[in-house]
């Protein structure tokens, strides 16, 4: 019966704090939705002895490993011949990976390197995994272990070929062989506006301990909510059906979506639902609110269009912000962000105008407004909201946590969840 899985990641960019080990974190947490044991996650560099001790250490503690890096036609990397050493299967050329890899350079109008034929070398007896986006596939590799039987997986470093494989090959492979008739089930819910402590306490009791759980997720600026449910398969389907119902009414307006989705695709979909058109008008944030919703495809649908009203001139030349307005309660003050929102809308002539203004730092700050201050305004043909909040963090923190605030008010409005008095993040 196949339970527990260790994980390894390979390479030197790892290892001196280059780049982050985004990989383990998503293997990790698929491998946890389909109700597998992650026992161990080992990262090493590109050495030889390293990582020979890394693999060394995971089959002893688990009957998968999964490894990712080391593929490539380099030098350094080493997984495939380091696996086919330590567990004694010498390694062949495979004709047909090799061929491919001929005509994917051939495609590119590019003389192929000799040493990418490295990347067709596997340990006997290995199953190959194709990888449709790179030139380095993967492999499985069964062995008899002291320990007993280890499967084996090899794939690739790079994030947007290892995630098709693992999801397409290996996850398909481990529920196959996991040896149990029970079904793990999952459902995630995004959530942005309360901290996880108090989503916590709002969800407590939703779902009975000995059937399912909760768990917590947090990825600045939301914090996910995964229900998880096991049992025999009907029953299973049954009461994530049920619980995730149960779990989203709990969670009311703090839920956005469901499902690995963003806050500007959100967004999006409710404009499109209500024929409402918008325009944006920022000053801190600098133009991340109009980036993030024109990251979606068809955001031309919805959105006019934004303005980045940096300083008090701009405020007042293109959006009509009163110079009065500016001198009495300052450019970052609900007046302003009042005013910004609807001077967007007329000259856009859009049918919401959103605004943000506030001071991200690290300077400008005083004891009335002190760094992190962000006023916030939504205005429509008859009405108009404004707010003020006070963020924390690092410049760019705030910048973020601002825009993710602005496209939640309008997903809010277009909903009619009303806008919140304040927002808790921590």
């Amino acid at each position: 019966m196949i339970e527990k899985v260790a994980l390894i990641s390979t390479g030197d960019e790892l290892t001196t704090g280059r780049t982050v080990d985004t990989n383990a974190n998503f293997l990790a947490d698929r491998l946890f939705s389909a109700g597998f044991e992650v026992v161990a996650i080992l990262v090493v560099g590109d050495d030889r002895e390293r990582i020979a001790w890394a693999w060394r250490q995971a089959v002893d503690q688990a009957e998968v490993v999964i490894s990712t890096g080391g593929l490539g036609p380099t030098a350094d990397d080493l997984t495939t011949e380091t696996v086919a050493e330590v567990f004694g299967c010498p390694l062949f050329l495979d004709e047909a990976v090799a061929e491919g890899i001929r005509q994917r350079f051939a495609a590119m109008g590019r003389d192929m390197p000799l040493n990418n034929l490295k990347q067709a070398r596997f340990p006997r007896s290995a199953v190959i995994l194709p990888n449709q986006l790179g030139t380095a596939p993967g492999f499985r590799l069964d062995v008899d272990y002291q320990a007993g039987r280890r499967h084996l997986f090899a794939l690739p470093g790079v994030p947007r070929e290892m995630k098709p494989m693992f999801v397409d090959q290996v996850l398909p492979w481990l529920l196959e062989h996991r040896g149990s008739d029970i079904a793990y089930l999952s459902r995630v819910f995004q959530t942005f506006g309360i901290s996880e402590s108090a989503l916590d306490e709002l969800v407590a009791g939703v779902v009975p301990a000995e059937r399912g759980r909760l768990s917590f997720r947090a990825a600045f600026p939301q914090i996910s909510v995964r229900l998880t449910v096991h049992g025999p398969p009907e029953r299973a389907e049954r009461e994530v059906a049920e619980w995730g119902e149960r779990l989203r009414q709990r969670l009311g307006a703090y839920c956005y979506a469901e499902g690995d989705v963003s806050m500007e695709e959100v967004v999006g979909q409710e404009l499109r639902k209500t024929g409402w058109r918008l325009a944006v008008a920022e000053s801190c944030t600098g133009g991340l609110v109009g980036h993030r919703i024109t990251n979606v495809p068809g955001s031309s649908h919805y959105f006019l269009g934004g303005v980045v009203a940096y300083s008090n001139e701009a405020k007042k030349g293109f959006l009509g912000v009163q110079k009065e307005t500016l001198e009495r309660h300052g450019a970052v003050s609900v007046e302003t962000a009042q005013e910004m929102a609807v001077g967007v809308r007329e000259r856009f002539a859009a049918d919401l105008g959103l605004s943000v203004t506030g001071i991200a730092g690290p300077e400008g700050g005083s004891t009335e407004k002190p760094v992190g201050t962000v006023c916030f305004g939504l205005a429509t043909a008859t009405e108009t909201f404004a707010r003020r909040y006070q963020l924390w963090g690092t410049r760019e923190w705030i910048k973020l946590l601002a825009s993710q605030i602005a496209l939640d008010w309008v997903r809010r409005h277009a909903i009619g969840a009303g806008l919140p008095e304040t927002v808790r993040f921590r």
